[in-house]
């Protein structure tokens, strides 16, 4: 069965702790502390599988948890790290946070491979915490929790072009004819319960991805039918193709069918219609001569030049060849990168949520100090070198309101910030 959302919930591993031990060896009494650390919790990890269209794997198992870490043990000895996660999603997967609906991941494009959940660190065992004044401590790190989160699993489907249309217009025909996908195609009055994609050559290297979005019938917009599961699918495509029933078999009104599909396209997302449009006016063939002329008169006084109009048979061939180097020739105008969605959620922050953290200014060093455990802990999980973990940082700060509360101090630019070992100026990239 076809699946394009799941809801589930993940979990990664919890860090092993610390362990407290001391050296017990022939001759040597009074042994020093040898307690290892424990090992990191597994990550929870998102991959793209070719392989895969659906979500299907998602819909009867709902918790999925990452390996803990072992605790440290004796003589140093470091604890096992928890095995990692990996679950494997179609292309075009998005990972949303479920409670606010915010996008944690894209599995599109380049980014085939995602850590969406970072396990806890492994405690310190005794052996990090021996001084002068403390050679035997008895107390090691616990390791640190894994975050558990419910989220959405929604899949976006990769194409260049979109078919829409009411159903029984001749999406589906039109795309078994000229792709290499093999939909399953009757005369029924309701519509084709998954999105189909083929692979349409053009002839001279030339080829785009076509999907037949089904479901899109009144009131779809608003969950009627299925047409609202569905909808979602062409938020990625470039250009669409709109087929209409131009022969008016069914006695439909082409004209009103246009408006009322696109009505429901702009009810879902407005921004659908900047996308570039061509109607397919499809089932001539049944029509003589005359009568085509004066359907295509109506269409074209109704809607205007600016729409481009193609008369096709999609049982016949008749246009399909222009229809689709027409369509070709506009997509070479477009961007054909895919359409991605940017992260907007950060499940790390879930970790320090209820955290304190203090701020300070030290007359001494001419300082502004932010200490407390919610930084010492976003510190320890946080690589300032690579570009994401900078982002992370970035967004951090501005969510907590540590800088806005800084500012607030008389904090300027050119100032400096210390938080534990990292110290940085201040610069204001909010003025312009």
């Amino acid at each position: 069965m076809f699946a394009d959302r799941a809801k589930i919930i993940l979990k990664s591993g919890d860090g092993g702790d610390g362990h407290v031990s001391f050296r017990r060896e022939k001759y040597i009494p009074n042994g020093g502390p040898d307690g290892g650390d424990g090992g990191n919790g597994g990550d929870v990890i998102f991959e793209v599988d070719p392989g895969l269209n659906t979500l299907t794997d998602f819909r009867h198992k709902r918790k999925f948890f990452a390996e803990n870490g072992q605790e440290g043990g004796k003589k140093n000895c470091h604890g096992k790290s928890g095995a990692d996660l990996v679950l494997k999603v179609p292309a075009g997967t998005l990972v949303k946070d479920a409670a606010s609906d915010k996008v944690i991941a894209d599995m599109s494009g380049d980014n085939t491979r995602q850590v969406i959940l970072e396990g806890g660190k492994g405690g310190l065992g005794n052996q990090h915490f021996a001084t002068s004044r403390m050679q035997a401590p008895r107390y090691a790190k616990p390791g640190t929790d894994g975050i558990e989160l419910e989220v959405t699993l929604e899949l976006k489907v990769i194409a260049d072009v979109g078919l829409v249309g009411y159903p029984n217009v001749g999406k589906s025909t039109l795309l078994s004819n000229v792709s290499n996908a093999n939909p399953k195609i009757a005369d029924y009055h309701f519509t084709t319960l998954n999105p189909n994609l083929g692979v349409v050559d053009i002839g001279g290297g030339a080829s785009f991805v076509m999907a037949d979005i089904p479901g899109i019938i009144d009131g779809a917009s608003q969950g009627v039918g299925l047409g609202f599961q569905f909808l979602r699918h062409i938020e990625r495509t470039k250009l669409i193709i709109h087929i209409v029933d131009g022969a008016g078999v069914e006695g439909r009104d082409p004209v009103e069918d246009f408006k009322a599909i696109n009505s429901e396209l702009e009810q879902y997302d407005s921004t659908i219609m900047d996308k570039p449009q061509v109607i397919a006016l499809n089932k001539m063939d049944v029509l003589d001569e005359e009568a085509r002329a004066i359907v295509i008169d109506e269409i074209r006084e109704a809607l205007g030049d600016e729409v481009e109009i193609y008369p096709i048979s999609a049982a016949t061939g008749e246009g399909i060849r222009e229809l689709l180097y027409g369509v070709g020739n506009k997509l070479k105008t477009l961007d054909r990168e895919p359409v991605i969605f940017e992260q907007e959620f950060f499940p790390e922050v879930t970790r320090f949520e209820d955290e304190p953290f203090t701020l300070e200014y030290d007359e001494k060093d001419e300082v502004y100090v932010v200490e407390g455990p919610k930084i010492e802990k976003m510190l320890g999980y946080t690589n300032l070198e690579s570009e994401k973990g900078f982002l992370f940082f970035q967004k951090f700060m501005k969510e907590n309101n540590i800088i806005r509360d800084l500012k607030a101090m008389g904090l300027e630019e050119g100032d400096t910030v210390r938080m534990y070992s990292l110290e940085f100026e201040f610069y204001d990239d909010e003025e312009s």
